[in-house]
Parts: structure tokens; C-alpha cells; sequence
């Protein structure tokens, strides 16, 4: 039998002793050994930040972002033994699916948000500048950059897969070096993937370490430059939340907890309706994919009073007709439980919930095991409870069994499915299946405070929905109270958890400079060239054209107008215009003033500018009259290199003023601008 690695240092170590034993959950046979006992914890983090982080910390965003895509694709095509091993997970293909293919997609999406979202740079600027002073010669801005110590990641046992990669992603993205830590029952399978991650060589020295087993003495060497990104229970969050070294060097620390998420039938949702039927298709799908082990998994089902009884038979009638059994079996529609210890922890809590509410299906111990051995697997019947009173009960609202395991709430009126919801006290998922959208605002506006998501599904969306029960890499994972208080995932959002945000004050040069982005006020250069003459490497920030200036006639007005039909009356009828407090008589249109800008900065002939791909954050200052001058300022604000492409993309902030030097119009104009390289090549 084979023994768990751990990764420590760059090197594979078997831990002290014989450590514990690990069983399949579909046969009950042994599958490996597991102890990290003898590693030096300490030194592990040592390594982590000093060359871990250095390594990582010399790559840009953009860098980073190739780095997880080349990852991402090799394991796809290492994806064929992880399915193999995942089914003694107790896993079904469809299981195995989410976990494996979930996890590398995952890796997918971070690589594109940190290549098309934030800079080829190792500075993401946070907001705007603020000023700080009357002339603008004081100035603020927040910046993050990349924590000097490690993430410490501790996984649940229900996705060995996803659960690590979906912390990994965001994690290196931030340059932030890994120590992972997944549950022992299913960590195998984490450990071979972590084994072809390091095969692979993509990842720089030092940025990934692997803990099969126990944490040690890890969190006595902690500080505050590390970050603790915890799933699994509550209690044991709450454990780790309180040691001392956590507690007096403030690490940060997110956590996803137990979290008894409700999915709410609304008053319209009646038997015979789509929505009706997506319910009961979401419930038993929610009830049985990885047997019901899943952090986001319904737990309490909460319908109107008034078809409870037919809910109950519907449900009862579509769970009898998922099988269960060998995973391997594609007959199969639900595997075993992670492991025996966690079959009998979900019987030992379905008698809990069984005070208060009746067991109308499953329950028992004996039923049907396709291709398999009941009495050696960890397998669970598909258990559904109806509590008749639920707003006078509290173990509904309060015992997670973990497992294939959901209870029908029912209410009478929408306050009551509200409280119902709420009584949850903090959930990670909470859906909605109504074509009301009244109700669905009504709900949401009373529920989302206890929510880190809210899926809002009818039949205008179902086909397209991901589901109850899926988080995407796009949106944040997490949610309050009993759900851990923390977030993770949710794109730019989760790499910043791994980042530290810095309030930076100087003048607009130096902030300037430290940012790679131009701010008003800093330095202007006027090359003796046209900007537009340089390629991406001559330019420089600060690089400034200013034009002379165009009068804007009273012909102009009327040819643009009817150029383009747009005829509102405050650019035709003098006399109305000037009822609009905004005016003083007929005036230029804005797209008018854009347009004449163009007109003025653009230099014409064939350049590295290669093309225009739009404007951002356009405002209208000051309205420009007829007979009034306009004159524009350019300036090179931000550089972006696009890799190998051939080009950058060049962000210009623009200024239109009057002939009293008055703003008219300010904006950003977007461009890409090819590379010396490329440059050369086209001439």
C-alpha cells in the first residue's frame, strides 16, 4: 500500500511512522497511508516566502496569468488518471466532473481575469487618484501588491480537486506562494495531482507545498504576511481562528464553513408549471451529486404550505429513481460517502434532525447497492424529512447532515419563507425558483444579508443556469454567520485577498512613477515627434500633443444634426434651449466635441497606432455654444504589453478645453500601438 508524499521544500518526504490508513469509500479496501509527521513546518514557510514568493514576485500579472493557463492545459491532458483515482472517492463521473474539469477551468478563468483585467505590471492601481489638496499638487492612491508570506490553504475531503485549485488560482495569480493542506480521507487524490503539477516544471521553485497529514506546529511560525484560507467546519474554524499566533499577528484568514443553504419555492411555482418541475429536478440534483457532500448542497427545501404534500410525493418519487452504488458504474446515479466515518456522522445527524421533523423518504439502512458491497462502502440512501412546524423547531435550522440528506420547510406567506431563510443564519447559496420576479426582489432585498450568493432561476433561464450549487470562479464563494464569514474566487476580487492594499500620498509625478500610470498634474513631455509617430517601446508616459484651436460654428451644429438625425432641441431651438438650466442658447453636441477632438490629435498617416478600441469614463464638463473654441491635450497615461502579440494597448487621457481654458470634456482613448518588432516588420 502506497504512502502519501509531502511536498516540503521543493522535495517529496514521506512523513515519520506508518501514519493512518486510508480506505477506498466504494469497497472499503485500504489505498494508502497518511502522516506528516517529522517535517519541519517552519522551515517549509521559510522557504515558501523567501524563494517561493521571490520567485513569483519577479513576474508581472500578465506572466502570472500564462503561467496558470500552461498548468491549466497540462493537466487536461493528465485529467484521464485523476477520474480514474476520483472514483475511489466515491465519486461519479459526473462528480468527478465538477471536481476535476471544475478545478482546471478554474485555473482557465483566473489566467484570462489577470491578463485582460489587470496590468502587465506587479502594481494593480485600486480606484482613481483622490486629491488631496486645492491645486492638485497632493494627491492619493490605492495600490495593492503581493503579501510577502505565504497562503496557508486547508481543503475540505468533498472536492480534492477543485478545493485546492480553486484557492491555487487566485493565490499565484496574486505572487503569493501555496501551502496546501487537504482533508486526509479523500487527499490522495490531491497528492497525485499535486505530483503532476511539479512534474509539469511550470510553476517557479518554492511556489507550491503539499501537507499530507497533520498542520504541526505550522501555525506557532505564522505572521502577518501570511493568509490562512480555511474550508471544513465551523468548529474547527473557529479553533484555528483563535490561536494565539493568529490572533496577535492578525494573519488573515478567510473562512467557508457548515452552512444549511435553503432554496425557496415561490406561491406561483404550483405543480404543472416549469418551474414547479425545475424545482424538483434542482432539489434531487442538489440532494445527490457527490452524495450530497457539497458545502452548497440544499439542505432545507422551503415551500408553500400549500402543495407541501405534493411537493414531498414529487420529490419522493424522483429520488426513488436515482441508483445507487459502484461510481464506476455508469448506470449509477449517486456514489458512496467520502468514507465510513462520514456515513455514519451523516446517520448520527439525520437522528438529530428525525426529533423534529419526519423521515418521509430513505432513512434505512437496507436498500439496493447496484455493483457494489453495502456492507463495506459508505454508502447513504437519499434521505428526505418534512417538518410541519418549522418556524418552532431548531434543529432544522441548525444540523447540517453532510450527505444526501434535505428537509421540506413549508410557509404561508413570503415574510415567513424570509425568516425561514434567515434562520439559517448565514448561508453560502440560496436560491429562488419563481417566474414572479415581485417575490424574487421581495426575497433577495429580505435574504441577501445572510447570503454570499442568491441564484434567481424560472423558465426564462433554466437552460442556461449553472445551478444551486455552483460557484464560479467569476463570482465570490463564501458568505456571513454560520458560513464562515469569508470569500474566495470571485475574479480581480479574490486575487486581492492575497494582497495587501496600500493608501499611497506623494505629488502626481512620484505617484505617478510608482504606479505606471500617468496622473493629471504629473510632468508632461512634448516630444518633438507626434506621439502617434512612436512605437510601444519609444513612448513614455507623460508623452503630451497639444492641438490649436477649432471654433465650433453654428453650421457645424446644424451639418452634424443633420448628419446624423440626432436633433434634441438644445442643439436646434434656441428658444427652448435656453429654458434648460444647463444652457445659455443652442449648444455643440458632445459627440460633436469627440469627434472635432479626433479630428484635431489624430496624426493621419500609416503609424505604430494600429487601431482605435474606445473611450472610457467620458463626462461633459462645461457645454460648448457655437462660436466658442475648442482646443485638446493628449497624453500617454498607460502602457499595457499584450506579450508576444505584436503591440501594446496605450491608454491617452484627453482633455478638451474651451478658449478660457474652461474643461470641457475629459475621457480616456484607448488604442493599440504596435512594437518596435512589429513595427519593423510592416514597414
Amino acid at each position: 500500500m502506497m504512502k502519501l508524499g509531502n511536498l516540503a521544500q521543493d522535495r517529496w518526504i514521506e512523513g515519520d511512522g506508518t501514519g493512518k490508513a486510508l480506505s477506498n469509500a466504494v469497497t472499503g479496501e485500504p489505498i494508502a497511508n497518511i502522516t506528516s509527521d517529522g517535517l519541519d513546518f517552519r522551515a517549509m514557510l521559510g522557504h515558501a516566502r523567501k524563494v517561493g514568493g521571490a520567485n513569483l514576485r519577479k513576474m508581472t500579472f500578465h506572466e502570472r496569468g500564462d503561467m496558470l493557463k500552461a498548468l491549466a492545459q497540462y493537466l487536461m491532458e493528465q485529467k484521464k488518471q485523476f477520474y480514474a483515482l476520483s472514483t475511489a472517492t466515491g465519486a461519479t463521473r459526473a462528480d468527478s466532473w465538477i471536481d476535476i474539469d471544475g478545478g482546471i477551468s478554474t485555473l482557465f478563468v483566473f489566467s484570462s481575469k489577470a491578463r485582460r483585467e489587470m496590468p502587465n505590471d506587479h502594481v494593480y492601481l485600486d480606484g482613481p487618484p483622490e486629491q488631496l489638496s486645492r491645486n492638485g499638487t497632493f494627491i492619493g492612491q490605492h495600490i495593492y501588491t503581493s503579501k510577502l508570506g505565504a497562503a496557508v490553504h486547508i481543503n475540505a475531503f468533498n472536492f480534492p480537486v477543485w478545493g485546492m485549485l480553486e484557492k491555487l488560482a487566485p493565490t499565484l495569480a496574486a505572487g503569493v506562494p501555496a501551502i496546501v493542506k487537504p482533508a486526509s480521507s479523500t487527499a490522495y487524490l490531491t497528492e497525485l495531482v499535486v505530483r503532476r503539477i511539479i512534474e509539469s516544471g511550470i510553476l517557479p521553485a518554492g511556489s507550491l507545498q503539499l501537507i499530507c497529514g497533520g498542520v504541526g506546529d505550522l501555525f506557532d511560525h505564522l505572521n502577518c504576511q501570511d493568509t490562512i484560507a480555511f474550508t471544513g467546519s465551523k468548529t474547527t474554524a473557529e479553533k484555528l481562528q483563535q490561536h494565539p499566533r493568529v490572533v496577535s499577528e492578525s494573519v488573515a484568514f478567510t473562512a467557508e464553513t457548515d452552512s444549511l443553504n435553503a432554496s425557496i419555492l415561490g406561491p406561483d411555482a404550483v405543480p404543472g408549471t416549469p418551474e414547479f418541475d425545475l424545482y424538483i429536478k434542482e432539489v434531487v440534483r442538489e440532494m445527490t451529486s457527490k452524495a450530497g457532500q457539497k458545502c452548497t448542497a440544499i439542505r432545507r427545501i422551503i415551500a408553500p404550505s400549500s402543495i407541501a404534500a405534493e411537493l414531498v410525493e414529487a420529490l419522493s418519487t424522483a429520488l426513488g429513481q436515482v441508483s445507487v452504488g459502484n461510481p464506476a458504474n455508469r448506470e449509477v446515479g449517486m456514489g458512496a460517502l467520502a468514507s465510513l466515518g462520514q456515513r455514519d456522522e451523516v446517520r448520527a445527524r439525520v437522528g438529530d434532525l428525525a426529533a423534529e421533523a419526519d423521515i418521509v423518504y430513505g432513512g434505512s439502512d437496507k436498500f439496493e447497492v447496484v455493483d457494489a458491497d453495502a456492507s463495506k462502502g459508505a454508502f447513504f440512501m437519499p434521505t428526505l424529512l418534512h417538518c410541519q412546524k418549522p418556524m418552532r423547531s431548531s434543529a432544522v435550522h441548525s444540523v447540517e447532515a453532510f450527505g444526501p440528506v434535505s428537509t421540506v420547510l413549508p410557509y404561508d406567506t413570503p415574510d415567513e419563507a424570509i425568516e425561514l431563510a434567515r434562520m439559517g443564519e448565514g448561508s453560502l447559496a440560496g436560491s429562488i425558483i419563481t417566474n414572479d420576479d415581485a417575490f424574487a426582489r421581495e426575497v433577495v432585498l429580505g435574504t441577501a444579508a445572510y447570503h454570499g450568493r442568491m441564484l434567481v432561476i424560472n423558465r426564462h433561464c433554466a437552460d442556461e443556469s449553472t445551478g444551486h450549487g455552483s460557484p464560479l470562479p467569476h463570482l465570490v464563494h463564501g458568505g456571513p454567520g454560520r458560513a464562515g464569514g469569508g470569500e474566495e474566487m470571485g475574479g480581480v476580487r479574490g486575487i486581492k485577498h492575497y494582497m495587501q492594499r496600500t493608501a499611497i500620498q506623494g505629488s502626481p509625478e512620484t505617484l505617478s512613477v510608482i504606479g505606471h500610470r500617468w496622473v493629471r498634474g504629473a510632468d508632461e513631455k512634448e516630444p518633438g515627434v507626434h506621439p502617434f509617430r512612436k512605437t510601444f517601446e519609444q513612448l513614455e508616459l507623460g508623452d503630451t500633443f497639444r492641438s490649436g484651436l477649432r471654433e465650433v460654428s453654428l453650421e457645424d451644429i446644424d451639418h452634424f444634426a443633420n448628419f446624423t438625425g440626432d436633433t434634441f432641441y438644445a442643439h436646434m431651438d434656441e428658444e427652448a434651449a435656453e429654458k434648460n438650466p444647463f444652457f445659455e442658447g443652442r449648444v455643440a453636441h458632445g459627440y460633436l466635441i469627440v469627434s472635432f477632438a479626433a479630428g484635431l490629435f489624430v496624426d493621419p498617416d500609416f503609424g505604430p497606432v494600429l487601431a482605435n478600441y474606445g473611450i472610457d469614463d467620458l463626462r461633459f464638463v462645461t457645454p460648448l455654444n457655437y462660436g466658442d473654441s475648442m482646443r485638446v491635450r493628449l497624453t500617454c497615461k498607460q502602457k499595457t504589453l499584450r506579450g508576444d502579440s505584436g503591440y501594446g494597448e496605450v491608454r491617452w487621457d484627453t482633455e478638451i478645453t474651451n478658449q478660457k481654458d474652461e474643461i470641457v470634456a475629459q475621457y480616456d482613448v484607448l488604442t493599440m500601438v504596435a512594437t518596435d518588432a512589429h513595427w519593423a516588420s510592416v514597414q
